[in-house]
């Protein structure tokens, strides 16, 4: 298993989903984890005491990372407490779906300001730091509808579609400081929130994924972990699909 001791790791969006497992998973290779959360303060210090109780080190820290004030202290409430941020990964998202006929211009913009607007904030309240390092690793969680598009998903399509963009050119930048920035696209994942969808439109869906079967939230957090690590030091403005061949 890659470790990753001695890291310290910020995963916004961390108290629940694919944040939650991807902190619990970079908490288990060792990083010290801080669980970046906008409004679940409990779900969060769920995070924080499960890693705690399998014997690493958490923290939970309030922050709405559209917001660039409450970015700059998520920012330094991590360094005061740590000394450094080594990993970022942005994976705090929203989704407001509709048709584009029905779609209000505040749920666009709603979508874009937290998906990739987050995304920009937290990767530059961070590379300062990382720069003067010469290292970092920034892992941006994006998605297959970035890549294919979505229907019903014009905002949401946009924002991940932003976020590749955004991770390519970030990456050309920061290569020369020993700074990797890299994007894992999961396809459809299992979730609580996808486990009541009836069982026909779910065959339909698995009836387009080569591999027969949804992600599983560990498959998406194995994944960053890898793009996280030492390991992959010679990888950097690449997009994992996580996706179980459905884009290729």
């Amino acid at each position: 298993m890659t470790q990753l001791n001695e890291r310290i790791a910020l995963v916004t969006g961390g108290s629940r989903g694919i944040g939650r497992g991807i902190a619990l998973e970079l908490a288990k290779r060792g990083a010290t984890v801080v669980v970046n959360y906008q409004r679940n303060a409990e779900a969060a210090e769920e995070v924080v005491t499960q890693i705690v109780a399998d014997g690493g080190k958490a923290q939970a820290v309030q922050a709405d990372v559209s917001l660039e004030e409450d970015v700059n202290r998520l920012v330094k409430t991590a360094v005061d407490a740590y000394g450094k941020i080594d990993i970022l990964v942005n994976n705090a998202g929203t989704t407001r779906d509709n048709l584009i006929m029905r779609m209000s211009a505040e749920d666009f913009d709603t979508v874009l300001e937290t998906n990739l607007r987050s995304t920009w904030l937290c990767s530059k309240a961070v590379v300062r730091d990382m720069m003067r390092k010469r290292y970092g690793r920034i892992v941006n969680i994006t998605s297959v509808s970035g890549i294919m598009g979505n229907g019903g998903q014009t905002n949401y399509s946009a924002s991940k579609a932003g976020i590749i963009g955004l991770t390519k050119a970030l990456a050309r930048e920061l290569a020369s400081r020993g700074i990797t920035v890299n994007a894992v696209a999961p396809g459809f994942v299992a979730t609580d929130l996808t486990a009541t969808l009836p069982e026909d439109i779910a065959k339909k869906i698995n009836e387009n994924i080569p591999l027969g079967r949804w992600a599983t939230i560990e498959d998406v957090a194995l994944a960053t972990a890898f793009i996280a690590s030492d390991e992959a030091s010679y990888i950097t403005g690449h997009v994992l699909n996580v996706d179980g061949g459905l884009a290729m």
